[in-house]
């Protein structure tokens, strides 16, 4: 099983004149989150000839190895993401307002929220108020007649229990008007905003241990060997040409 606490195996290190290899779980130091940006895009170019599809005909994986490269490239080779990865660890931008905006708009009336709902429902005995205060993205306001439409049609199929608590609730809803919109959301509280942070960030780091684990495999199969003679910028760019030109064609014959 690969170790996914090893970091994000760091093209940087053929910048140093070192194999490219496991860190040993341990985060890079001062000294090799400093190497320049020419050094990387030196370091690039070498790896990048190793991995190249035209250079491993027999790999069936080849083609999706070569472009994580590029992706490691477009982290390393951009300044601001570059800072972002030696803080984090994370290989994506920073969360920002709109993702929060986009998990809601996402989360809200899907699957995923019925079933949280539901969760929480037999977690709190159906007591709502209780519900309502681990309920992501909610709003008492916005989605009591909505969830109680949902655990209506539970409770109805014999998926949950009715209980005491939640009769009380229901009947207290059922005596107010619907909001004209229940499924958007008005300005959120802090901690809120802090939590919908926390589960995106989660998520990132998920695909980040993810992304880590495919160069983990890389660098066991390709690590061990010296690279070749470092091709210049008009052969590499050369190659990629011709590798998206083979992209757009397999497309065309699958239409």
């Amino acid at each position: 099983m690969l170790d996914y606490k090893v970091p994000l195996l760091d093209i940087r290190h053929l910048g140093k004149g070192m194999k490219w290899q496991h860190l040993g779980g341990q985060e890079p130091r001062d000294s090799e989150t400093s190497t320049s940006q020419q050094e990387i895009k030196k370091a690039y170019y070498k790896l990048a000839l190793r991995l190249h599809p035209d250079k491993n005909p027999g790999d069936e994986d080849a083609k999706e190895k070569f472009q994580q490269l590029q992706k490691v490239i477009s982290i390393l080779g951009d300044q601001e993401k570059r800072a972002i990865y030696d803080q984090t660890g994370c290989v994506d931008d920073a969360v920002t307002e709109a993702d929060i905006e986009e998990f809601e708009a996402n989360y809200r009336g899907a699957d995923s929220e019925k079933n949280d709902l539901i969760d929480l429902y037999r977690k709190y005995k159906g007591n709502m108020n209780r519900l309502f205060c681990s309920m992501l993205c909610s709003d008492p306001k916005l989605d009591s007649h909505r969830f109680k439409d949902i655990l209506n049609e539970a409770i109805a199929s014999g998926d949950l229990k009715s209980t005491k608590a939640y009769q009380k609730w229901a009947k207290q809803v059922s005596e107010t008007k619907p909001p004209t919109s229940p499924l958007r959301l008005g300005d959120k509280s802090k901690k809120e905003s802090e939590d919908l942070y926390a589960i995106i960030s989660q998520r990132r780091n998920e695909r980040k241990e993810q992304f880590d684990s495919l160069f983990s495999s890389m660098a066991a199969k390709y690590g061990g060997s010296e690279a070749p003679s470092e091709p210049t910028e008009e052969e590499f760019e050369a190659a990629q040409k011709k590798l998206e030109t083979r992209k757009v064609s397999g497309k065309s014959k699958r239409k």
